[in-house]
């Protein structure tokens, strides 16, 4: 019988005024007790929507189905038939707007809490292992594929070969593998021992992880396909950061949410061997107000700041980042200044951020899509005084292999193109996917064009 529990089980959590001064992960995981009886809410619909939901299809209604027996062995087969990395989606996929957000159970109150239930099926089978020992390695089929980015385009896209038989070696720029969720998601949100593992099971499969290694300069993709290689996926990644080309930008003091976040995840959990100091001061504003803001302003926070302001030009409503995310940075005493819009930095004789100076917006006139846009305030500027300032207003594809591929066609926005139906691009055996092609998105939907692109490969190879 279904549990009818209008809610969802809650989260243990580090307390707010205790994690904002650590990087250990804020939520804790659910008890086996707590995970079965959230389970028991799911009312198993006959066409369950929360399946269409989701990027990479997990088959939610039956992993749930095992888990409420105690099946967490079954519940983790069912969900790594078709997701690869289970114990981080279950971190930092937006379910509430993928699968969750489909979910019947929350018309008149709270959805089934899959992700909670995704993460702690995951975490089980690391913590216990399998009762069967680990899967069978599938027997080479004697084809090579060489994939570029180690984030979750690149790793899904490998791992899924990999288990069709194909030998897959991943090219990595950086010295870990993991791409942007190792560097770029905070430790305290997903902790890098659960990347490391993940990436662990392809390597049981045979892929291959080369690190330090910069395809378009170390070499270039037409030397890949001279190596052997019958195609090549592309799942570089967004890195470049967007700036507001506004006055006082190259002040000291300014810096990119990437830069924050990745030296932060060198710093304080995965490779302190390349530490450099981040000197961000007690005042700090954040501009931007998606899910890189949020990250960036709670690990300012940690870092020592006193004031961490987040601006943003709309309202609460319009906040782009998960719902969850901006809850924990409430708690942990995230200032908001919303309907503000940088206009310019200001600083010191020695160029050095003293302030940011905003202007007041307000919401406009519905547009056709129903949406008030924000409009300025007349003479409504005045100053908020911070040392420094964190740009997190986006980021786009790095230019580098489009630049030194001849043939591969790009986008206005300087992604590559590729079919959406199997990832090919304009180039005959090269495959794109993730954010590389679309500008910075969601993991789940790079692990969605990862899993797209590994079945349009094989259809590519296997009908040559």
């Amino acid at each position: 019988m279904a549990n009818m529990r209008m809610d969802k089980n809650p989260m243990p959590e580090q307390e707010p005024l205790v994690r904002n001064k650590n990087f250990d992960e804020v939520a804790l995981g659910y008890t086996e007790e707590m995970a079965i009886d959230e389970a028991k809410r799911c009312l198993h619909c006959l066409r369950p929507a929360c399946v269409s939901g989701c990027p990479v299809n997990v088959h939610i209604p039956e992993f749930i189905a095992k888990v409420a027996e105690g099946d967490f062995d079954g519940a983790y087969e069912v969900i790594t038939a078709t997701n690869s990395l289970p114990a981080i989606c279950g971190r930092v996929c937006p379910q509430e707007n993928q699968c969750e957000g489909k979910c019947v159970r929350g018309i008149k109150g709270e959805s089934v809490g899959i992700g909670r239930l995704e993460r702690f099926v995951a975490d089980y089978h690391m913590q216990h292992g399998h009762k069967d020992g680990a899967p069978a390695v599938p027997e080479s089929n004697g084809h090579k594929v060489a994939v570029i980015g180690s984030g979750p385009a690149g790793l899904t896209c490998a791992g899924d070969l990999a288990r069709k038989g194909y030998e897959v070696t991943v090219y990595e720029a950086f010295h870990k593998a993991g791409g942007v969720l190792v560097y770029g998601i905070p430790e305290f949100r997903l902790p890098k021992a659960i990347v490391a593992r993940e990436i662990d099971k392809l390597a049981h499969f045979g892929v291959k992880i080369v690190t330090d290694a910069v395809i378009g300069r170390a070499e270039s993709i037409d030397e890949l396909f001279e190596e052997g290689y019958e195609a090549v996926f592309v799942g570089s990644g967004a890195g470049l950061p967007q700036f507001l080309h506004i006055p006082g930008e190259n002040m000291l003091g300014v810096f990119s949410a990437n830069e924050i976040l990745t030296r932060s995840n060198l710093m304080k959990a995965y490779l302190p061997e390349y530490d450099t100091p981040i000197k961000l001061g007690k005042r700090v504003a954040i501009v931007g107000g998606g899910n890189v803001a949020m990250d960036a302003a709670r690990t300012a926070k940690r870092l020592g700041a006193d004031e961490v302001y987040i601006i943003y030009r709309r309202s609460m409503e319009e906040l782009p980042a998960r719902k969850e995310e901006v809850h924990h940075a409430q708690a942990e005493e995230i200032i908001f200044k919303l309907l503000n819009n940088p206009v310019e930095i200001v600083g010191d004789e020695n160029d050095h951020v003293t302030g940011i100076k905003v202007i007041k917006m307000e919401l406009g006139e519905p547009d056709a899509s129903g949406r008030r846009r924000p409009v300025e305030v007349p003479g409504s500027e005045y100053v908020i005084d911070v040392d420094s300032v964190i740009i997190a207003i986006g980021t786009s594809p790095n230019p580098l292999i489009l630049s030194t591929t001849p043939g591969l066609e790009a986008t206005k926005k300087g992604g590559i193109v590729a079919d959406e139906a199997t990832g090919a691009t304009s180039r005959t055996g090269v495959f794109a996917g993730g954010d590389a092609v679309t500008g910075a998105a969601t993991v789940i939907k790079a692990m969605g064009a990862g899993k797209v692109a590994a079945a349009g490969i094989d259809q590519y190879i296997m009908g040559k």
